[in-house]
C-alpha cells in the first residue's frame, strides 16, 4: 500500500527541471586577439548631454575608417521611433555595432586612434554618460533564417590589417 502511494505520488510531481546556466555559461568563450568568425554586437547605451558634440564624434569614428578596417558597422540607428514600455528619457541614446569577432570590438575599442584621438572628443566636459557592451550574435533559427537573404561577413579580415592598428593596452576588459 505504501509502495502505491509513494508511486502514485511521484508520478503526480513533473520531474523539476535544472535552473537556468548563469551568464558565464551562456557567454561563449572568445579570445581576444584571434577572430575567430563569430560575430558580436557592441552595445553603447546612455544618456547624450551635447548632441553636437556627441554628432561631431561620430562623424570622426566615421572618417576615421577603423569600423571599416574591423569589419564594424552600425545595425541601427542610436534613436528610437518608438516606444512601447516604460518611459526613457528624451536624451536617451542605444547605439549597436556589429563587429565579425570579439577581437576586432577589442582592437577597435582598444586602439591609439579612437582611445588618443576620438574618446577626448566627448569628454572634458562630458557629452554623455554611456556603458558599452559586448554581445555575442545569436544565428537566427532555421525558420528564419531561410526567409533571411545570405549575409554576414565573406572573410575574416587578415590578421595584418588588426595587427596595423596600435593598441594603447593590452589586457582583456573585465567582463
Amino acid at each position: 500500500m505504501i509502495s502505491l502511494v509513494l508511486l502514485l505520488a511521484t508520478a503526480a510531481v513533473p520531474p523539476v527541471a535544472p535552473p537556468p546556466p548563469g551568464p558565464a555559461a551562456l557567454a561563449p568563450a572568445v579570445n581576444a586577439d584571434i577572430c575567430d568568425g563569430r560575430p558580436v554586437i557592441m552595445l553603447v547605451s546612455g544618456l547624450v548631454h551635447d548632441r553636437d558634440r556627441i554628432l561631431r564624434y561620430g562623424e570622426a569614428i566615421r572618417a576615421s575608417g577603423l569600423y571599416e578596417k574591423l569589419g564594424g558597422y552600425y545595425i541601427a540607428s542610436p534613436r528610437s521611433i518608438a516606444t512601447f514600455e516604460g518611459s526613457p528619457p528624451p536624451n536617451q541614446s542605444v547605439l549597436m555595432v556589429r563587429f565579425p569577432c570579439y577581437a576586432h570590438a577589442r582592437r577597435f575599442w582598444y586602439s591609439e586612434l579612437y582611445q588618443k584621438q576620438l574618446v577626448p572628443l566627448r569628454q572634458n566636459p562630458s557629452a554623455g554618460d554611456f556603458t558599452v557592451t559586448i554581445y555575442p550574435e545569436i544565428p537566427p533559427p532555421p525558420a528564419v533564417a531561410a526567409q533571411l537573404n545570405p549575409g554576414g561577413y565573406k572573410a575574416v579580415p587578415s590578421p595584418d590589417v588588426t595587427a596595423s592598428i596600435p593598441m594603447v593596452r593590452s589586457e582583456a576588459p573585465k567582463q
